[in-house]
């Protein structure tokens, strides 16, 4: 089981971009998954999460310019991040709960990260 994340890359300030992020491999469930972020020297920082039933979390920074959502049945959580800003710059990390297994166990996973660049 992997979390596939793509969608970084370069950008000017004020353009939009949208992460996605797809469970790969064999899961019962998908619980909570999240976007967290990362600039260098520092420990990952919740950027934005959302409960299976969509119950959606955001971060200080990140509420008013980012949507969080998820497709249950594809397995798959995007964040469309808007008004993007130099200090948003950061590496970005999928995250999810999941169920693997029918014992109910929920393990915790994370994506391999992707880079977004804000840059004029």
């Amino acid at each position: 089981v992997q979390l596939q994340a793509s969608g970084g890359g370069s950008v000017q300030p004020g353009e939009s971009l949208t992460l996605s992020c797809v469970v790969s491999g064999s899961i019962v469930r998908a619980n909570d998954m999240g976007w967290y972020r990362r600039f260098p020297g520092k420990v990952r920082e919740l950027v934005a999460s959302i409960t299976r039933d969509g119950t959606t979390n955001y971060s200080s920074s990140a509420k008013g310019r980012a949507t969080i959502s998820r497709n249950n049945d594809l397995n798959t959580v995007h964040l469309q991040m808007n008004s993007l800003k130099p200090e948003d710059t950061a590496v970005y990390y999928c995250n999810g709960n999941l169920v693997t297994d029918y014992s109910g166990r929920q393990i915790i996973y994370w994506g391999q990260g992707t880079l977004v660049t804000v840059s004029s």
